[in-house]
């Protein structure tokens, strides 16, 4: 391969980054239970997580995990314990009701919701195998450093487009107003996704 492929590395991405997981359900329940603006905060947070991995991949440090398995290891289970606290959080909500228990979907402001959003993506590492795979088959091993800056710019566009998109969908009036009747139902779906999420990582060897 002489040429970057664009359309096979933005095809994966726009195929990818979509797909239900950690990070669309977050943002989903954000912008239910809290509003717009915290949607969206929480998508940038995964954005800014994206890019995180997709530099790394970029440069060679995604490699570099992958190679010693213990750091790849150590983001596994940051990942799946972060995700089953979630999944409890969301829970004892579903359980007790909104006034007793506040559900993780629901956030305050927008700096916790980019925080959560980051920490979302930055212990996934379904996210670290992703952008290593995408560089490894689409990238020319004599790509110079301002092709992968564009390769970089070029998903973390398209990373936006979507997951901040994600934010405004959700908010969407009448879908907040069903969430609003039926919260402890959404809590307790949130429960079981986040968990069986979180236990499917924690169980799964992925190197």
């Amino acid at each position: 391969m002489d040429a970057i492929n664009y359309p096979l590395i933005l095809g994966a991405a726009l195929i990818a980054i979509p797909s239900p997981g950690p990070a669309t359900l977050a943002i989903a329940g954000a912008s239910m239970a809290s509003g717009r603006r915290i949607g969206m905060a929480l998508g940038a947070g995964v954005v800014c997580g994206s890019l995180t991995w997709s530099t790394s991949a970029a440069f060679g440090l995604s490699a570099i995990m992958l190679a010693h398995v213990w750091m790849f290891e150590a983001v596994r289970y940051a990942g799946a314990a972060y995700l089953i606290y979630l999944s409890i959080v969301s829970a004892r909500s579903a359980c007790f009701g909104k006034g007793k228990k506040a559900s993780p979907v629901e956030i305050s402001s927008m700096g916790a919701a980019f925080r959560k959003g980051l920490a979302i993506h930055l212990t996934n590492p379904k996210a670290i195998l992703f952008f290593g795979s995408l560089y490894s088959i689409g990238v020319p091993a004599g790509a110079t450093a301002g092709d992968l800056v564009s390769i970089i710019a070029a998903v973390g566009s398209l990373s936006a487009f979507i997951m901040i998109g994600y934010g405004w969908l959700f908010s969407i009036a009448s879908v907040r107003q069903a969430y609003i009747r039926l919260h402890r139902w959404f809590s307790g779906l949130f429960a079981l996704a986040f968990g069986a999420i979180g236990f499917k990582l924690l169980t799964t060897r992925l190197v």
